[in-house]
């Protein structure tokens, strides 16, 4: 017979959140590892907070909910708050009971901002790659590497002159003016909405736009990420980051680098032979000759290399399009930093179910 829609005032449930949620749902196997990381993280917390004082939100329970965010492509801190106010999973994963109060969103904010002087974000990183489960995924001889744009939380009517950075605006709510005729550049202008931002164009016939630079660091055998960092778009910012993520890696074994035809540069092969790393960058042959010769090209290896390097643009369209980096909604390189390292740990999350299934 057809039940009858009726609604109740109000109701008592007696079921606990972790009933509630699937034994099979992919969120489980990653709060257990992001548990374990944050407990292995417990020192690193202790150092940020004074023993004096009310109790601030727990950070573990911070990095849950930033982690979510991500996975679920919630595009503010203060929708992801209103989130966990009615929404069963976020509050299980992140450890909030059925009845326990949300926060406030310029508390979680001013909170949030507390791990970014602990670099937490690049540590809670390392971390989890050197959780047992997720080293059996790792290759420790083969690499790649690569570079993207992250358009920057600043329109281009803020990338004004330097000398009148502080003139008053014109009347009106948005300040108008022409800039038909006039040359923008970086060393002339600057944006008054996040000084660090740099006018930026990914190649010939691109728009420019104000942006920094993410560089990621990949492995080649689970195209996990290994590395990530942030810096001002300039010509020479990928290479120069490359060779830092490179230097970073522990031990100093033989590996192999694998880059696009960007990297096909002079200086960068030698840093890169120079840190003991076989460069298998694609070959420019464009009005030019290479720096890859013969001997490196006709190997297998180098064939293996190259496709799996493409692999790289995964994990920046997954953090850029899910994550929500494409645009950020911080200022300065630190914060923007803080956030593009994060997600690249929540991208490494979000494939554990699958490549963890696949073990043998």
């Amino acid at each position: 017979m057809r039940g009858e829609d009726q609604r109740s005032g109000g109701l008592f449930s007696y079921v606990d959140l972790e009933a509630r949620v699937p034994a099979d749902h992919p969120l489980r196997p990653i709060r257990t590892i992001v548990d374990e990381v944050l407990s292995a993280l417990s020192g690193e917390f202790e150092a940020l907070y004074s023993h004096l004082g009310r109790p601030s939100i727990p950070p573990e329970r911070l990095l849950r909910a930033l982690l979510l965010q991500a996975f679920y492509s919630v595009r503010s801190e203060r929708l992801l708050i209103e989130q966990l106010d009615y929404n069963l999973l976020f509050r299980w994963f992140v450890g909030l009971g059925i009845d326990d109060p949300v926060w406030h969103p310029t508390a979680f904010t001013t909170n949030r901002d507390r791990l970014l002087e602990g670099e937490v974000a690049a540590k809670f990183l390392a971390a989890a790659l050197n959780h047992a489960r997720l080293r059996q995924l790792l290759s420790r001889e083969h690499f790649s590497v690569d570079g993207t744009l992250i358009e920057a939380w600043a329109s281009m009517k803020s990338f004004r002159p330097k000398d009148d950075a502080d003139a008053p605006p014109t009347s009106g709510r948005n300040r108008s003016h022409d800039f038909h005729g006039e040359q923008r550049r970086n060393d002339t202008h600057a944006s008054t909405t996040d000084g660090e931002a740099r006018l930026f164009r990914k190649g010939a016939g691109k728009e420019a736009r104000l942006c920094f630079m993410g560089h990621l660091l990949m492995e080649n055998r689970s195209g996990l990420v290994v590395a990530a960092q942030l810096t001002q778009a300039t010509g020479r910012a990928e290479r120069a980051a490359a060779a830092r993520l490179i230097e970073d890696l522990p031990g100093r074994h033989r590996i192999t680098v694998g880059a696009d035809r960007a990297y096909d540069t002079a200086d960068f092969v030698a840093e890169l032979r120079r840190l003991n790393a076989t460069p298998h960058v694609a070959q420019n042959l464009s009005g030019r000759a290479s720096r890859i010769d013969r001997r490196t090209v006709r190997h297998p290896g180098y064939l293996a290399s190259q496709r799996a390097r493409k692999r790289i643009e995964e994990a920046f369209a997954w953090i850029k399009t899910i994550a929500g980096q494409a645009k950020t909604s911080f200022r300065g390189a630190a914060r923007v930093g803080w956030s593009f390292t994060l997600a690249a740990a929540a991208y490494n999350l979000i494939r554990l179910p699958k490549l963890l299934a696949a073990l043998p």
